[in-house]
């Protein structure tokens, strides 16, 4: 059996690796969440909110998910709205807070215990062209700073990491150390299944993490 994390708690755990994340809070009522978002100097309007628990799995089909809020007031009628909309079954839930992230190009980045080779890592070209491309590159766990960097260059898709739409070239010093960093995930977490980071957004020439998922086996997880 697989536990499966909620979006926040898989958050906190890559950042602790160093992956980079867009910077969020949590709570488990408006007003804490509201005081949470004002009390932190990262967090910026305008944001996200999304209500997050370990069986919420579809957020955007069930309309758990709030964009582009402008301001306070806003925010507090979205976490209003947001705990309305938990059911019985959803267990614990919180409400988490991100500064928007925008970005013209995404990237996806995850692992895999694969039960012949073990632990994998893979990134590749996120977004709506990663059904159609389909261009990833895999590495056994643990990798090399050569290997993060080889693995960038596998991809076909280079001309996405040159100036782009106005936008400066993807740091790839920066997407090699969050390779490396998620990398340290899959060879440190005991009993961890999988990994999503879907998408990573390149913001500014860096790669930011929006979203994150972890599963872990459950035995392992309560442990």
């Amino acid at each position: 059996m697989t536990l499966t994390l909620s979006e926040a708690e898989s958050r906190r755990l890559v950042a602790g690796y160093g992956v980079p994340v867009s910077p969020f809070v949590t709570g488990t009522t408006t007003d804490e969440v509201v005081a949470a978002a004002a009390a932190d100097p990262t967090v910026t309007f305008p944001v996200v909110a999304k209500l997050c628990g370990r069986a919420i799995a579809h957020k955007t089909e069930r309309g758990l998910v709030r964009l582009r809020i402008a301001d306070e007031a806003a925010l507090r009628l979205a976490c209003d709205e947001l705990l309305a909309k938990a059911v019985p079954e959803d267990g614990a839930v919180v409400v988490l807070v991100s500064s928007m992230v925008d970005g013209n190009r995404e990237l996806i980045a995850g692992l895999n215990d694969d039960p012949q080779f073990g632990m994998t890592i893979m990134v590749g070209v996120g977004g709506i062209l990663a059904e159609v491309v389909r261009d990833v590159s895999f590495r056994l766990v643990p990798i090399t700073e050569a290997d993060a960097t080889e693995m960038v260059a596998d991809l076909a898709s280079q001309r996405l990491f040159d100036e782009f739409r106005g936008e400066p070239a993807v740091d790839r010093t920066a997407l090699t150390e969050a390779l490396m960093a998620l990398a340290r995930v899959g060879a440190s977490e005991s009993g961890l299944r999988s990994a999503d980071l879907n998408p990573l957004i390149i913001v500014d020439g860096k790669p930011v993490a929006v979203d994150a998922l972890l599963e872990l086996d459950e035995e392992a997880a309560r442990a």
